[in-house]
């Protein structure tokens, strides 16, 4: 499979399944997309502000619902494998993306696997096992949120920086070697790490090193 970003703004996800999976995936889409969980029942967990429709569909009904909403997304997270099924194929019947939970490893075409997220500002950092190993995707996701903390911070400062290079026309190849020694620089991974240190001042002096005094 190939990792791919997508941007869920003003789409709908549509959630198959009120149970703790429901409910996760729930909250991991409600951040940008309008969500929908159709389930009989919901576990006593939180669905963040996903509309829930207490509903036990069948094959013929969860098709309906897909043509109705007309989802980027629809996740198949019920404990009925033979209706996961069914919802996987009517999602790639209508278009849509399909992340069916109770399977791993390959998948069809059009399945979508949820990687473990860390997100700081503009950065993003995902892992996935292709549903072989959850624990080992969280325990990297958690890894990750310790040792980058910070990253956010220093993406914008360097992109800031990147357009002032720019816009004094250091050549492409200048603001890139210079970059890319500020991000690899073990004295902004210092600051970053350092409550009250002005990481882009130490950005600048890097910088400055390799293209002449940006202050």
């Amino acid at each position: 499979m190939l990792p791919l970003m997508h941007d869920f703004t003003d789409e709908t996800v549509l959630v198959f399944g009120g149970g703790p999976v429901g409910a996760r995936k729930a909250r991991r889409f409600d951040r940008e997309a309008d969500v929908i969980v159709v389930s009989p029942d919901f576990a006593d967990r939180g669905f963040g502000d996903a509309e829930r429709v207490r509903a036990a569909p069948d094959a013929a009904a969860a098709a309906d619902w897909i043509e109705r909403t007309r989802p980027a997304l629809v996740v198949a997270a019920t404990d009925d494998a033979a209706l996961n099924e069914a919802i996987a194929d009517g999602a790639r019947e209508r278009g849509a993306l399909v992340n069916r939970t109770d399977v791993d490893g390959d998948r069809e075409v059009g399945s979508v696997v949820v990687p473990a997220t860390v997100r700081d500002g503009p950065v993003t950092v995902a892992v996935a096992t292709g549903g072989t190993s959850p624990a080992l995707s969280k325990h990297l996701r958690e890894r990750f949120e310790t040792e980058f903390a910070g990253v956010g911070e220093l993406a914008a400062v360097t992109g800031e920086l990147r357009t002032e290079l720019k816009a004094r026309g250091v050549s492409p190849t200048e603001r890139r070697d210079a970059i890319r020694a500020a991000v690899r620089s073990h004295r902004v991974w210092k600051a970053l790490d350092s409550p009250g240190s002005n990481t882009r001042q130490v950005v600048t002096d890097v910088i400055d090193e390799h293209t002449g005094d940006l202050s």
